[in-house]
Parts: C-alpha cells; structure tokens; sequence
C-alpha cells in the first residue's frame, strides 16, 4: 500500500470532504486508521470488521484501513477522527486520558486480576461506562482491544517481592502515572524513549524496563535483561473509535450494523493477540530469560495505594470498585 502522511490524507478527496461535512456515509469507504503495522492483531480484526460491513451491505458500506502509523501518530489520528476526516481509529487509552477521565481507570496499576478480569470487564458494564463517557467528546466508543499485560524485567537479579526492586533503574514511558507507580514500588523511574532502551540495557545506564511479552520479544530486550517477572502490573486495553462527524450520518440500521461487526471483531483480535504472546513467550524462554512467576501479587497492589489517591477521584474510584467488583468467567 503506498503510504501518505497526514497532510496529502487531508488533501485528498474523501479527508477534505469528510472534514467539511459533505457528502453521505456511502460516498466512500470509511477510512480508518492504526499506527500498527498491517499483520498486527488490532489491524487484522479491524480488516474483518470491514468485510462483515462489506458483505452485510452487498458492497454499499466498506472499510479501508490505513496501517502502520500512515496518518500519523495516535494523538494526530485522534484529532483527525474528531474532526471527521478519519472515521474509524483504533487508539491506546493515553491520548484518550485527556479526553475523558474514565480511560484512565483501566489503565490503573493492578486494576485487573488477570487477563479474563479484563475481558470481562471489558465487555461488561464498566467497559460500557467507558465507552459511553467518550460521546460527549465527539467520539463513539466500539469496543476494546487487548493491548497484552505488562511485568517488570531486569540485567541484574530476580524480582519477588517490592523490596527487590529497591535502587532499580527502570524505564517507563513519559507518563506521570508510570514514573508514580515504579516508584511507589520503590525502584528509580527513568522516562526514555522506547527506541533507546534496548542500547540503555546493554550499556547499562537502565537495570530494566516493563512490558508485555510481545514487545519483550521484539525490541530484543530479552537478549540484554535475563529476569522477567511476572507481574502483570497494567492490563490497559486499547479502543477502537469512530467520530461522531460519521456516526450522524448512518441510519439507525447503518448503526447497528456498524457496532455489531466492531464487537464481531474483538474475539478475531483476542485469538490472533494470545496466539502472538504465546509465540513470543516460547521464544524468550527457549533463550534461557527467567521466568519469575507470582503467585500472590498483594504486596506490589499494596504500594499502590499513593498512586490511586493521586490519580483517581471520587467518581474514579466508584468506576474502579465496579471493575473490581466483576467476577472472571469461569474456565471449563
């Protein structure tokens, strides 16, 4: 796919178009936007999003995506789907944090249990408060995304407990929530960009950093830190997004169809996103990483207590509470 960036989007037909408010839903596909790459899960869920739209239309309604970061950064994106020129975007919760103040619940240190919590959640009456909250910003809220759990890893020494984390240096990004949270847990948070950490590793200006398996595998971090532990720490899911500019001009039927293809997309995107942790698990450990796994994680939740008061209000909290409040689905 030839790629554009934001501006030669905006100059072309169906952006302009779509900014000043002409024209009707059927004129063109709806653009939609990841800066993901094209075989990343997200943008595989969103493509089967569009061929639901597709054949349920006879053609009348389809999907173009524009992956890979094409149209520019999340927070470009964002804006552009605000205004109308993109019409479908699938978003981390950080550029939404700004927007409206219940995304930033589900990205609260251990404000879930365990990846079946967060689905459950997720697709729950919390997950629907959510969603809800971002129409008042020009925003229609489809589903969530997995965005995978992120777990600490260090050079140096296994991590079981708060304490071992004393005097680490670990990488977070330039997140105000991120640098309160390692360092309620008592090691040093270091702002880098992502680009730099795996250099920063290995000369050994940082001890550490946090992510998900994935990203663990693919930046090679794992090559420079031998000790993961898992502590699933965030669970922060992503959100796919359509403007209000667009959502107006369906049908109530156009509508319904719309958000019912988004949510048959989220278990496509669920099992293409396990199947990608569990390739990249197998190949950090078969590299020889240790695996620390915790089976009670009450001490490190414990030490959040500062950052929840610091970053979630009354009404936050109460949203919180609902999140904790829902039970996993049972395993058969």
């Amino acid at each position: 796919m030839i790629a554009f960036d934001r501006r030669q989007f905006l100059l072309a037909g169906g952006g302009a178009a779509a900014l000043t408010g002409c024209g009707n839903a059927a004129d063109r596909p709806f653009y939609a936007a990841d800066v993901h790459p094209q075989d990343y899960p997200t943008v595989q869920a969103v493509r089967h999003m569009g061929e639901i739209i597709r054949e349920q239309t006879g053609g009348r309604l389809s999907l173009r995506i524009y992956s890979g970061g094409q149209l520019g950064s999340e927070r470009d994106t964002l804006e552009i789907t605000i205004f109308g020129g993109i019409d479908i975007n699938r978003v981390n919760l950080t550029p939404l944090n700004s927007i409206a103040k219940e995304t930033l619940v589900p990205g609260m240190p251990f404000a879930f249990r365990s990846i079946a919590h967060m689905r459950a959640a997720c697709d729950g009456p919390p997950g629907q408060k959510i969603l809800d909250a971002l129409r008042a910003h020009d925003l229609v809220g489809l589903c969530f995304y997995d965005s995978g759990a992120r777990s600490v890893y260090n050079t140096g020494r296994p991590v079981r407990t708060p304490d071992d984390m004393a005097g680490l240096k670990i990488r977070v990004q330039s997140s105000e929530l991120f640098v309160a949270m390692i360092e309620a847990l008592g090691a040093n948070a270091t702002p880098m960009n992502y680009g730099e950490v795996y250099q920063a590793l290995l000369q050994g200006v940082i001890d550490g950093a946090e992510n998900n398996w994935p990203s663990f595998q693919t930046s090679r971090h794992y090559e420079a830190a031998s000790y993961y532990t898992r502590t699933e720490h965030v669970m922060a899911p992503e959100v796919l997004v359509m403007g209000m500019r667009t959502w107006r001009k369906l049908s109530d039927t156009d509508q319904e169809l719309v958000m019912d293809a988004a949510k048959q997309s989220v278990p496509i995107m669920r099992k293409l996103w396990d199947a990608r942790v569990k390739r990249s698990k197998d190949i950090i450990l078969e590299s020889g990483v240790q695996l620390i796994e915790l089976e009670d994680k009450s001490a490190f939740r414990e030490k959040m207590t500062p950052v929840y008061e610091r970053f979630l209000d009354a009404s936050l909290q109460n949203l919180f509470q609902d999140i904790q409040d829902i039970t996993e689905p049972t395993r058969v």
